[in-house]
This record gives C-alpha cells, sequence and structure tokens, in this order.
C-alpha cells in the first residue's frame, strides 16, 4: 500500500563535503536503495555541506523507506566525490520521515498501524463518489438532468455515498479543474455524463486523457470523421485513474447511461476490474446496444 507525499518530497544529507561527484550517480543511488525509478529522483540543491534531493513520485510505499538512513549514507560513501562526516544524518518531514527510523520493532509495529489506517481510508474513498452532468443545454436548463439522480439513486443501493457536483462546461480547461478537486476532495469514483460523442464540442476524452494520459478510451460506435457534425471519427468512453480516483465518461442518452451504470456496479463492486477490464465491458454493452437499435430501424 502507498501513501501520498503531500508536497513532503526532499531528503536533505547533511554535513557532506562533495567534490567533483556527478550528481546524477547520486539520484540513481538513493533511487535504488527507496526501490524507485531512476527518473523519480533528482538532486535540486548543493550547499558547501549538504544535498538535497527531491522525489518526484507523490506516492511511496512505506516499506521501501523505512529505515533506510544507514543503508543511504553508506550508498553516499561509494560514490567517488562524496566525503561524509560521523556526524552526517538525513533529514526529512512527512512519510519520507521513516528513512530515519531505526528500531524493529517500533518499524513493524508503525507499518502495521500504517496499513491498518491506510486500508481503512481506502475503504472509506472508495464508498464516495460524485457525478457531473456536462454540456451548454443541461446548464443552460434547456434539458432536464436525469442521469445524475438516476446514477446517485443506484449507486446507494450498492453502499455508495454519491454527490451530485456541478454541470461541467464543453471545455476541457474548464472539465479539468473540477475533475482535480473532485480527486482532492477524496472522491474515490468521478463519473460524468455527455461530452463523449464526435462534435467539436465535445471534449470530455480529451479532459480525462489530460489527467491520465495512459485512461483507456474505447469507441462504442465509428463515424466517417468529417460528415455532417462528425468532426472526430467516433464516441467513446473514458475510464481514467488518478490517485485515489477513478474518473469514468460515459455517453449523454439516459438509456446507455443506466447501462452503464449496471456495468459499473458488476465490474467495480463484484469483479474488481482494472481501468482497461472496465472500459472493455464499458464499451461492449454499450456498442451492442447501440447496434440493436440501428438494426431494429
Amino acid at each position: 500500500m502507498e501513501f501520498e507525499l503531500f508536497e513532503k518530497t526532499e531528503i536533505w544529507i547533511k554535513p557532506i563535503q562533495i567534490k567533483k561527484a556527478n550528481l546524477t550517480v547520486v539520484a540513481e543511488k538513493v533511487a535504488e536503495i527507496l526501490k524507485l525509478k531512476k527518473s523519480e529522483v533528482l538532486v535540486v540543491d548543493v550547499r558547501d555541506d549538504l544535498i538535497c534531493l527531491d522525489i518526484l513520485k507523490k506516492t511511496v510505499n512505506p516499506r521501501d523507506i523505512i529505515g533506510k538512513k544507514k543503508e543511504i549514507l553508506d550508498g553516499m560513501r561509494e560514490i567517488p566525490g562524496i566525503y561524509l562526516f560521523p556526524e552526517t544524518t538525513i533529514h526529512s518531514e512527512g512519510i519520507l520521515g521513516l528513512i530515519d527510523l531505526e528500531d524493529q520493532k517500533v518499524t513493524e509495529d508503525l507499518l502495521e498501524k500504517m496499513e491498518k489506517i491506510g486500508e481503512q481510508i481506502s475503504d472509506h474513498i472508495k464508498k464516495r463518489a460524485i457525478v457531473f452532468p456536462s454540456g451548454f443545454e443541461v446548464k443552460k436548463g434547456l434539458i432536464q438532468d436525469t442521469n445524475s439522480p438516476y446514477i446517485a439513486k443506484r449507486l446507494k443501493q450498492e453502499g455508495i455515498n454519491v454527490t451530485i457536483g456541478e454541470t461541467l462546461e464543453d471545455e476541457v480547461k474548464l472539465i479539468v479543474p473540477a475533475l482535480i478537486r473532485a480527486i482532492n476532495d477524496g472522491f474515490g469514483l468521478i463519473i460524468t455524463t455527455g461530452g463523449v460523442g464526435a462534435e467539436k464540442k465535445d471534449r470530455m476524452i480529451e479532459a480525462i486523457l489530460e489527467l491520465d494520459p495512459e485512461a483507456s478510451t474505447p469507441y462504442i460506435i465509428h463515424y466517417e470523421k468529417g460528415t455532417g457534425r462528425h468532426e472526430k471519427d467516433g464516441v467513446k468512453i473514458g475510464v481514467g485513474y488518478v490517485r485515489p480516483s477513478l474518473i469514468i465518461a460515459l455517453p449523454g442518452p439516459h438509456e446507455e447511461v443506466k447501462i452503464a451504470v449496471e456495468a459499473i456496479i458488476e465490474g467495480l463492486l463484484k469483479k474488481n476490474m482494472s481501468k482497461e477490464e472496465l472500459a472493455l465491458s464499458l464499451s461492449q454493452k454499450l456498442a451492442q446496444s447501440l447496434r440493436k437499435i440501428h438494426y431494429s430501424i
């Protein structure tokens, strides 16, 4: 289980003497010891008697950092141009302060308590959802938002606490901050309706990809790009993840939302699907529904 660093990402080593040391090697050594990627540790400050490294990752596994002070200092001694003193120590704050913890029993007790707390927080977050309608026609009251109340009612039946959020605008620069606020507010599930179509105004998928470039965005129907109002080549749904939140972008039509909600309940609450698996399940069920509509015409 990983814990948020909450902006407390710096590791200070002091006192230290540096002479023609390779700072890339310094960062890579610390990354190796803390089981991080090389790209996730950077030397950000060097002075006469100290060096400061920054962790470029939002979360860490406490088991990978706790009690690593001696190992880091020993690693520094191996690097040419780095000279330590008997009083050299490591200073860090927040979760990274665990680096300095050396008592094995205290360490194990603390890890056990942290993991229990982490599980409780995770369970709480998973049971909180927010639903965002979107679009000019909803925001101006031209049409009734039937989706949000339906989603809220259905999820509440499954034990999820649901909030109905503001109506999102049809612009990425306005959608993204609203989704970030929901993430920061600890909603484990964020659902949007509308804005996934093939028209120029539909920008929900683009917003999710800005937050999670690896979001899964399969098609539910294809169009010929450039025909009629179709700026894009089809309608997609989107499932992205930005810790601790799963973000799901659904179409606007109410019948499609009803199908999608059942797929979400089955995929998340009953089968614990990954974002890729859930996106595939949603796209298949929605595509099948659309084919039935077209074949019946």
